[in-house]
């Protein structure tokens, strides 16, 4: 490594992941191409990365907030490309990172394409490491397993009363990403698994609300909690789940929906051992294969107006609470957009205007905390195989950065804290 040539990370190379940092880079000569690159490994073993060539100023000097990358893994001014421009080294790998104590290490190195024949290596010129931490300063994490629940809890620090959130994770086991973080911004959020986790079953063949009604009575019961209901926050299938719940169950002020369905999609859903919606379900014989062997399943679920499958809608009309619906336009997975319409569509015929939406065109179906590597297919497990989830990487990754405040910030404005 060259002694003159400095990376920096500020404010700090130590941050939460939804922080941003400016990479800076010092000692260049002046207009020297350089090439930087980041490096990751997420929790399964694979490895991310990305990279951006940049010219540095006559001073020798490159700042990834005011100089374009001029080709790479990403191109323009970005000054957190170098993050969620990573890409795995195998094809349809969705980052993982669901352990909240597990940091996101990204290690950002500056090189210089060597000129001798022969040279294949190019010589590294410095190096930093970014540690990109799940859960904040003070935030407590702790295992929940009382009575049914299973799951997470997280609380601030600080003597509250916080907001209560209850994030419901799509598909099996838990993921505390999501959870931690909003922790981190001051909510208490408790994160539960429908099944394959601890003694759970590894699947299951139907749901029920009334463990996510458990769910929601002992969230209002913990320490800092303030006010008499809870939000809700959820993504894809846990959409229609956290429709059911504010428009069944008592105590939920607050729904965050983000790229879900307006029907009760896969299982059935009980509620006080009767069923109260069949399931909608998946038509495989309309996967779109595609070059990439990722299908396309944005035309697979059945169509929820259609007479037969009406009963599977849920009555949205029935929630008191504040309803944000997020809806992802270029969402290959399932057409969240004309999901959005139905319920908007529904409540406004019965006089209800009790929600609001947010569409980002260009963005794909994983719209989750900002700054991680963005995912244009993985393994689908009711496809069983991988899909594409849509999005164009620039597109999504700003539209993460906005939703994530706007998460917060509906989430404060409608879950009413009583210092009492």
């Amino acid at each position: 490594m060259s002694s003159q040539v400095r990376l920096s990370l500020l404010p700090r190379a130590r941050c939460v992941f939804d922080e941003p940092v400016q990479v800076k880079v010092a000692g260049l000569r002046s207009r020297q191409m350089v090439t930087l690159r980041a490096r990751s490994t997420d929790e399964k073993g694979v490895v991310f990365s990305s990279s951006a060539t940049f010219r540095a100023d006559g001073s020798g000097q490159i700042d990834l907030e005011r100089d374009p990358s001029l080709g790479g893994t990403y191109t323009g001014v970005e000054p957190m490309g170098l993050l969620w421009s990573m890409r795995p080294d195998a094809l349809h790998k969705r980052f993982q990172r669901t352990k909240s104590l597990n940091a996101h290490v990204v290690k950002i190195s500056v090189h210089e394409e060597e000129e001798e024949e022969g040279d294949e290596e190019d010589r590294m010129l410095a190096e930093a490491t970014n540690e990109r931490l799940l859960i904040g300063d003070g935030v407590i994490r702790r295992t929940v397993r009382e009575g049914n629940i299973r799951g997470v809890l997280f609380t601030p620090a600080g003597e509250g009363p916080f907001p209560a959130v209850l994030d419901l994770y799509t598909g099996g086991g838990l993921s505390e990403k999501r959870p931690s973080l909003l922790a981190s911004r001051g909510f208490v959020v408790l994160t539960v698994a429908l099944y394959g986790h601890s003694d759970m079953p590894r699947n299951i063949r139907e749901v029920h609300l009334d463990y996510l009604e458990e769910a929601v009575e002992f969230l209002k019961k913990q320490y800092k909690v303030g006010g008499k209901g809870v939000g809700v926050i959820s993504l894809s299938k846990s959409g229609d789940l956290a429709l059911s719940m504010a428009s069944y169950l008592q105590g939920v002020e607050a729904v965050v929906w983000i790229n879900g369905c307006s029907a009760n999609t896969i299982l059935p859903l009980y509620y006080k051992k009767s069923q109260i919606l069949p399931a909608l379900m998946v038509d495989l014989s309309k996967l779109i294969p595609t070059e990439s062997e990722a299908f396309n399943t944005k035309k697979v679920m059945n169509d929820p107006r259609a007479e037969e499958n009406e009963a599977t809608l849920i009555p949205v009309e029935r929630a008191e609470g504040r309803l944000l619906f997020v809806a992802a336009e270029d969402d290959l997975n399932w057409d969240s957009k004309a999901y959005v319409d139905m319920m908007v569509e529904r409540l406004q015929r019965h006089g209800k205007d009790n929600f609001e939406i947010v569409c980002y065109p260009g963005a794909g179906h994983y719209l989750e905390p900002p700054y991680g590597p963005y995912c244009p297919s993985s393994f689908h497990s009711v496809v069983g195989g991988p899909v594409l989830w849509g999005g164009e990487a620039r597109s999504h990754a700003a539209a993460e950065v906005h939703l994530w405040k706007k998460i917060q910030e509906f989430f404060r404005t409608h879950l009413i804290c009583d210092a009492d």
